[in-house]
């Protein structure tokens, strides 16, 4: 059985069309795989078998029908932050304690409308607020991967990294997943996995727990290009429920693959060489130029002259949303409630049990930025960088610049409980020094595997996109990923 879990959501498609394995035999082999793994990777904090079951066998009457719809059959994970009706759905939190929501997430729906087969939830950090997965309540995600002759556990990333672990141990086929900051992004690169954050407005946000309304977007986390282009097609939407929601047609994503990069101009931002940035990252870097310009791409040097300025005004932007965003958390209606000798010390008590620690100093963060005397010094002039670094991209597509090749993380996956990482926080905000500018900009990006570290780690490369042109990421992340071929982690667990 497990070797169907090997297969790819194309491979895997094709099966189930031609009749030669069964949407049930397929759940069954995931959900044995789950049943293994989950142990020792924790990417899943709930799993749902029944309902997997009962979905597999309505995609095999509509698949001997003649039916099937674009994923028929296909078994997924999602991510904590989605809704899902009477399932498990607490962004990974002990304040959304027991909490199942009525309703579905938009996005999820669209999957469910296309055939998809629901595994369970996958693990997170907690409201999305990580780079590392140790922030949920329900500890953090184990990466697959483990550096050579070590057998220290090392993070998936965040703050989807259930949905970038779970992908790259094959326990699920592709995982729904958000990125505010690059939590889709940065969780492929470390997993070997390919992430795409499209366009702000691509995909719908209703039902997905915010964290920062201006920022968040969801996309898929997938094995390889083919199988995040498959994914997104189906994830994506207008919608009235999400006036941000964009009213554009959904191109057939799958049909730019295999697509010539000849004659496409790809920038290369001088401002991302960061000082202190690895040999390895650099010379990773050059590698994807070299390969664009193997395949007839033209590369040029490009400036982003604010980039610089795009992780303080995110971390100022991002919590002052938050900080709004979960104001709903009170412990009144649903959730978790400790008790108070009045209203206002249920509030307290109840939202003080109920957060992380990440999650409180964001809150922290954003009231006070949010605060009278201190909007305009720092919400208001983050906002004007906002703007600026936005107005860098359109410069640099203006000029003619058809994509940007940069790269993603600052390094490979490092170890849970890393000491420093969690004795500073801003070093942990560091992470997302290459991601944070495109959610800044509301620009789509894809995250595709390109090599391995000294330690046999991946690391990834990322294009960034004008906007509604994920064709374009798509196109030029399979040529990068023909090149540097597919990793997979040897199995531990």
């Amino acid at each position: 059985m497990t070797e169907l879990t090997n297969l790819t959501i194309s491979e895997a498609r094709a099966k189930l069309k031609g009749r030669d394995i069964t949407a049930v035999e397929l759940t069954d082999a995931y959900l044995s795989a789950i049943d293994a793994a989950n142990g020792a990777l924790n990417a899943y904090v709930t799993v749902t078998p029944d309902k997997a079951r009962e979905m597999a066998k309505a995609s095999d009457a509509r698949l001997a029908d003649g039916k099937g719809a674009p994923l028929e059959g296909i078994p997924l994970g999602v991510k904590d932050l989605f809704a899902t009706r009477d399932i498990h759905t607490q962004a990974c939190s002990h304040i959304l304690d027991g909490f199942k929501p009525k309703y579905e997430s938009t996005v999820t729906q669209n999957l469910w409308n296309d055939g998809a087969v629901m595994l369970g939830k996958l693990n997170m950090d907690e409201f999305a607020m990580g780079s590392s997965n140790e922030s949920s309540y329900y500890g953090p995600a184990v990466n697959p991967w483990k550096a050579q002759g070590s057998d220290e556990k090392l993070v998936p990333g965040g703050s989807s990294g259930g949905s970038a672990a779970a992908v790259a141990a094959h326990l699920c086929a592709g995982a729904t997943a958000t990125d505010t900051g690059g939590s889709i992004r940065q969780p492929a690169a470390f997993t070997g996995t390919v992430g795409i954050k499209p366009t702000y407005g691509r995909c719908s946000r209703w039902g997905i727990v915010a964290y920062a309304s201006s920022l968040d977007q969801a996309g898929p986390i997938a094995r390889d290009v083919r199988d995040a282009a498959i994914l997104l097609k189906s994830m994506a939407s207008v919608d009235t429920k999400d006036t941000t929601s964009v009213d554009l047609p959904v191109p057939d994503y799958e049909a730019s693959l295999g697509q010539s990069v000849k004659g496409m101009k790809i920038g290369i931002p001088k401002e991302y060489r960061i000082e202190g940035m690895p040999e390895e990252i650099e010379k990773l870097w050059q590698q994807g130029v070299e390969w664009l310009k193997d395949a007839g791409a033209e590369v040029v040097e490009i400036s982003l002259p604010h980039t610089k300025y795009a992780l303080p005004a995110y971390y100022i932007v991002a919590p002052a949303e938050a900080s709004s965003n979960l104001a709903r958390y009170d412990g009144v209606r649903y959730g978790l409630r400790v008790d108070g000798k009045d209203i206002a010390d249920m509030y307290e008590k109840s939202r003080a049990a109920g957060f992380g620690k990440e999650v409180q100093r964001r809150i922290m963060i954003g009231t006070y930025v949010l605060s009278a005397g201190y909007y305009d010094a720092y919400y208001l002039k983050a906002q004007k960088v906002r703007t600026l670094i936005k107005r860098d991209f359109e410069d640099a597509f203006h000029a003619g610049v058809d994509a940007i090749l940069a790269p993603i993380t600052p390094s490979s996956a490092f170890a849970v409980g890393d000491k420093e990482l969690a004795a500073d926080p801003v070093k942990m905000y560091l992470q997302d020094v290459f991601t944070v500018t495109l959610n800044m900009a509301g620009l789509p990006g894809i995250s595709v595997p390109a090599g391995l570290d000294q330690k046999g780690l991946p690391l990834g490369l990322q294009i960034i996109g004008k906007p509604f042109e994920e064709e374009t990421l798509f196109k030029t992340a399979h040529v990068i990923e023909q090149a540097a071929g597919k990793f997979t982690p040897a199995k531990w667990w």
